[in-house]
């Protein structure tokens, strides 16, 4: 394999992982928002009186469910949300950490073509 062919695998390989990286980035954005929003309910839920009318979606619905089973849910779903967060925190420490040494490998490879 000639040294063009090395660089543009190379090439491929950078364009794939860089590819990977925003598709990390969209679901970390996701997730944050939506642990944003979750926590955003309980604590809008947390003024409300223990006896009033609670309702949760459920698709095009409506329904009438008790305060403490709402906390209960939004906390579970955080909770997951969170556990979630830090695992795509992982993948995109490896995958930047993948980009940054395809990088170098490319400039390296790059840098001998030309001498």
């Amino acid at each position: 394999m000639d040294m063009q062919q090395n660089i543009q695998e190379q090439l491929n390989q950078f364009q794939d992982v860089q590819q990977q990286a925003q598709a990390i980035a969209m679901q970390k954005q996701t997730v944050t928002l939506q642990i944003n929003e979750s926590k955003k309910a309980l604590d809008e839920l947390s003024k409300t009186a223990d006896d009033q009318d609670v309702y949760k979606t459920a698709g095009p619905l409506l329904i009438k469910t008790t305060k403490a089973d709402s906390e209960a849910n939004l906390k579970d779903s955080i909770e997951m949300l969170e556990i979630r967060q830090k695992t795509i925190e992982k993948q995109e420490k490896r995958v930047t950490s993948k980009l940054e040494e395809l990088q170098a490998n490319l400039q390296s490879a790059m840098n001998q073509m030309q001498q």
